[in-house]
């Protein structure tokens, strides 16, 4: 179970990262010219910037924390925070008529709420 655990959080930390650092790095108009970041339109550029910063330390509360043994009980918080971030992504979609890209939240939130319980379960 623990190299599961290692994996999901691993892929999960990584695409955190990399959503999180594209929220952070480029502007506003440069995520909307994606065609499936359209969504940062309904948002602030502070906001969209807020929610790059959540994924990218949630994505390091997933490893870090359990790695180094150092405030443990971080790794399945940061799961659940995650865990909610996908459930606000999927409300968003299914406002916007983007009922597409909702599996991949779910799926996502599921990751991460799997690693949250298992690493309860752990401490």
């Amino acid at each position: 179970m623990n190299v599961a655990m290692w994996i999901v959080s691993g892929v999960l930390a990584a695409l955190y990262l990399m959503a999180g650092f594209t929220k952070l790095v480029k502007t506003k108009q440069d995520l909307l010219a994606e065609p499936r970041m359209a969504w940062a339109g309904d948002f602030t550029s502070g906001q969209v910037k807020g929610i790059g910063a959540v994924e990218v330390a949630g994505a390091i509360g997933l490893v870090l924390p359990w790695l180094t043994g150092v405030a443990p009980i971080l790794t399945p918080i940061a799961a659940l925070g995650l865990a909610l971030v996908q459930v606000g992504a999927a409300i968003t979609h299914i406002r916007r008529g983007e009922s597409a890209t909702v599996p991949i939240n779910l799926v996502l939130c599921a990751l991460a709420v799997f690693v949250a319980v298992v690493r309860f379960g752990q401490l």
